[in-house]
């Protein structure tokens, strides 16, 4: 019977594959003319001249051809990543798909095509894809990834996908530029002007009495976590992160950046005679300011009739309602991994560094790009590529073995939020504490003492026996997470913030799993290695693209300098020269101003002459203006 079970199986996998479809795309990005929010235009990113740039909707076991052009500018690179799409290497040459620059690809430089080709065999439900070369998908360069399931596990008559994000007036190398700079000491994110709804604002969704709608909704943004609320409908969570759960019923959702969320929603029975509204409401926690003429939320409608009225702005309540994500359920009942056999503490710092710019660390190791991506070290380094030594000192490197489970601990020593992505893998929610945060006028230096820390023999609370499952997760402020997963899809996988301002100013870390395995299933393709040629980056070595010494990193790129303790040399100089000028402005003040009448007093000015170390010639060389009767 089993027998026959496995070959059913098979021939029913055998027929899916034999209707699948091949999507090809060819995309030029460059900029597009357009006015998102409608208040003031923008250059974004599109592709072939249109922007927003389209949604891609897949089925299950269709195959991608993705062909991208960089027409950006000249000096600008580009790359795609699709966002928690794991990119099997169990397939061969997956690995070079996945996009993050300088991790498992090159740069894309202007003029240069890079092909992403790939299955979507093994996963359904909502995803995205962005650029991932900085903060570029803030301009607009970003879509939904849709895979469609013929087994969905629940009934509707129309999906719609949705798309949340923040917008910024000015183009994203800008803002980052002024981000990360000395005039920005304490690291204060740069606030977006607007959210966006679709890539728009004053959004309406058509619904018909009776029917069921999924609403997938991402957080494509940058950087602000968003609420969503529908006026008098339910919500009922059933996906997150590409992942069934078991259905969850609320009236409020909170996305944060890189997360995706289903939910089902029942429109009314009979026509209700009026629209209603759906709220979106930035979480304006996360700003360190707010300013006078941001609008915090916005009122789109549900529509059952277009001619009614627009509806007016309700009152969400208490935004510490939304449903809490570490309670939700995987539908498959996956249970809990039951332990781990490799454990990875990361704290989570801000600090600044000896150019005085404001970094992220993991561990007091802020990320910076190798010369050589670390899928080129890994798949060229032979039986070195288990050895951590060779990917550098800089991104947080380590090394897995085979079908470990790995638990990630992180703890966050900061008082922001912060959505960690894990590529190539979903993991399990063990822990979540609470954010921590009762004395918001803690100073700087102390705020470690806020912190609550994971303590494995007194967790906070108890270990779920089926952890919601996904593959972006918040962590409160300074608060921490836990996290496991099986190291079973051999690769090169970046974790980082999902804030990308976080990102850019180096909170991630790299995870090299099972190279042995990668070495024997991937190989560097043609078109990988010609775009690193056009990019002037080697095909081979180590993080500082040495052969000859796979251990020598002389040439590596690494984060600057700590910030010196007290004064610097610099600082010192400036402060005597602006003593030294102090007491000459007090002696010419005193010269100029006070030398005749103080004369006539000789035993004052004789105090002074003694204050200010000056003789009665120092003072007679001062020559006077008699005309001014100084």
């Amino acid at each position: 019977m089993l027998f026959v079970a496995v070959w059913l199986t098979t021939i029913l996998s055998s027929a899916a594959f034999a209707n699948a479809r091949t999507h090809t795309f060819n995309f030029t990005a460059g900029w597009v003319n357009a006015n998102p929010d409608g208040f003031k235009d923008k250059r974004m990113i599109g592709f072939n001249g249109e922007w927003p740039v389209p949604d891609i909707h897949v089925n299950k076991g269709d195959r991608v051809e993705l062909y991208l052009t960089n027409g950006i500018d000249k000096d600008i690179e580009t790359s795609l990543h699709f966002h928690g799409l794991f990119h099997n290497t169990s397939y061969g040459n997956q690995n070079q798909m996945d996009g993050p620059v300088m991790v498992t690809q090159c740069p894309i430089l202007y003029g240069e095509t890079y092909l992403y080709n790939f299955t979507v065999d093994d996963q359904v439900g909502t995803y995205w894809y962005h650029a991932h070369a900085g903060a570029q998908y803030g301009d607009g360069m970003r879509g939904a990834f849709v895979i469609h399931d013929p087994d969905e596990p629940f009934e509707y008559s129309k999906d719609l996908v949705i798309q949340l994000s923040d917008l910024y007036r000015q183009p994203y190398y800008d803002v980052s530029d002024a981000f990360l700079s000395r005039y920005n000491p304490t690291g204060a994110e740069p606030i977006p002007q607007n959210v966006l709804f679709n890539n728009t604002l004053n959004a309406t969704l058509d619904f018909k009495p009776g029917e069921t709608y999924l609403l997938r909704f991402i957080n494509s943004g940058l950087f602000v976590s968003q609420y969503i609320a529908i006026e008098s409908h339910n919500m009922t969570i059933v996906e997150v992160d590409g992942v069934y759960v078991k259905p969850n019923t609320t009236d409020l959702i909170y996305v944060a950046t890189g997360q995706r969320i289903s939910v089902l929603v029942k429109a009314k029975e009979n026509n209700p005679g009026r629209n209603f509204a759906l709220m979106q409401i930035m979480d304006d926690s996360m700003l360190d300011v707010i300013p006078p003429d941001l609008q915090l939320q916005w009122t789109h409608q549900v529509a059952y009739d277009k001619g009614y009225d627009w509806p007016k702005t309700i009152d969400v309540g208490g935004l510490e309602n939304a449903a809490e994500e570490f309670y939700l359920q995987p539908l498959d009942n996956r249970e809990l991994y039951d332990d781990y056999d490799v454990q990875i503490t990361f704290d989570v710092r801000m600090k600044n560094l000896g150019d005085g710019v404001k970094y992220a660390f993991f561990n007091n190791i802020t990320y910076v790009d190798p010369k050589v991506p670390t899928l080129t070290t890994a798949l060229t380094s032979g039986k070195l590529a288990k050895d951590p030594r060779i990917y550098g000192d800089n991104i947080n490197a380590y090394v897995f073995e085979k079908d470990e489970i790995v638990e990630i601990v992180v703890n966050n020593y900061d008082t922001g939020k912060h959505p960690f992505h894990l590529h190539g893998h979903n993991f399990q929610l063990v822990q979540k504490s609470p954010a921590f945060h009762e004395d918001e006028n803690f100073p700087e230096e102390d705020q470690d003492k806020m912190t609550v820390p994971y303590n494995e023999s007194a967790p906070l609370m108890n270990f779920p026996s089926h952890p919601v499952t996904r593959d972006t997760i918040l962590l409160e402020p300074n608060g921490h997470v836990v996290l496991r997963f099986k190291a079973n899809n051999p690769g090169i996988w970046y974790f980082h913030c999902h804030v990308d301002w976080h990102l850019v100013q180096g909170l991630a870390a790299v995870f090299i799993e099972d190279p042995e395995t990668l070495q024997e299933r991937e190989k560097l393709g043609s078109n990988y290695k010609q775009v690193c040629k056009a990019a002037g980056i080697k095909n081979e070595g180590n993080a500082a693209g040495h052969t000859d010494d796979w251990f020598n990193l002389e040439g590596l790129p690494r984060q600057p300098a700590p910030l010196p303790w007290g004064f610097t040399a610099k600082g010192y100089v400036a402060f005597m020269v602006c003593t030294l000028a102090a007491l000459w402005g007090i002696y010419t003040i005193s010269d100029y101003g006070l030398s005749e009448t103080i004369q006539n007093d000789q035993e004052v000015y004789n105090r002074l002459k003694e204050a200010l170390n000056v003789d009665d010639a120092a003072i007679s060389s001062v020559p006077t203006d008699s005309a001014n009767n100084q």
